[in-house]
């Protein structure tokens, strides 16, 4: 597995499928390893693409610093994966919180981002959530049963195996990672930044309890100029787990329509 050593010292590591001309780079989000996209990776047409799958530092095989879990720094190891590959611009695929970290480049670096999908993201704008909420997410930083009640509660089509299978991948997560990356994804901060998104841009939504149709239309499509809303009804936040073949066929119709 190729790795980059970011500006701080962080080692990221990543995986490459195909050898197309367009790139796409898939962003996993808060807790888990590239390893989620899996499924979905085995659904996709490779054909005209390469596809780079980061472990976000903390996670997986990239390192695991003691600080450094905020979106800006970590879509700015995103870039230095695209700087160390030579790309011009790429296509980014993020979830949840991956979906917030492709919502920042998409805005800070329009000329880099030539597309962008949003599975389930967390807006730019952050989520708000309750006193008890925010004690079980804070608890998922060293509890293997708080995470499974997380990935439980916001899923919709899981079985136990999968459930267990992200359990499992979490477990290679940091507790800092985790801790702080929560911290990040839910402050966001940056939703005026939106405007300056210049992407084609697609949001697809579920019924995932935790960033539910209605509000991903409020504070995110309605935000981006031309951005695209397609609804899955059925899967959960795991969309790409849940509905594999479904994910990957709205991603492969995006990159279809996206001009060479």
């Amino acid at each position: 597995m190729p790795t980059v050593t970011t500006n701080d010292g962080a080692q990221i590591a990543y995986r490459s499928f195909g050898e197309g001309p367009r790139t796409v780079i898939l962003v996993h989000g808060w807790k888990v390893s590239g390893a989620v996209y899996d499924d979905m990776l085995s659904a996709l047409d490779l054909a005209g693409l390469r596809v780079l799958v980061p472990d976000l530092r903390g996670a997986g095989g990239s390192s695991k610093p003691k600080e450094g879990y905020g979106i800006q720094r970590f879509a700015e190891d995103i870039l230095a994966i695209a700087d160390a590959e030579r790309l011009g611009s790429f296509v980014v695929v993020g979830h949840s919180m991956g979906g917030q970290i492709a919502q920042w480049l998409a805005a800070h670096h329009p000329d880099r981002i030539a597309g962008a999908v949003l599975l389930c993201p967390v807006p730019a704008s952050g989520l708000p959530l309750p006193d008890e909420m925010v004690a079980v997410f804070r608890a998922a930083a060293q509890s293997h049963e708080a995470q499974r009640g997380i990935i439980t509660n916001v899923s919709r089509e899981l079985s136990p195996a999968a459930i267990d299978k992200l359990v499992a991948d979490a477990a290679s997560t940091s507790p800092d990672a985790i801790l702080l990356g929560f911290e990040a994804w839910r402050a966001g901060g940056f939703a005026g930044a939106l405007s300056q998104v210049r992407a084609p841009t697609l949001v697809v939504g579920t019924d995932d309890p935790a960033v539910p149709v209605d509000l991903l239309r409020a504070e995110i499509v309605s935000k981006i100029a031309g951005a695209r809303l397609a609804v899955l009804p059925g899967p959960g936040h795991y969309v790409h787990v849940e509905r594999p073949r479904e994910t990957a066929a709205l991603l492969n119709a995006f990159l279809c329509a996206l001009r060479p």
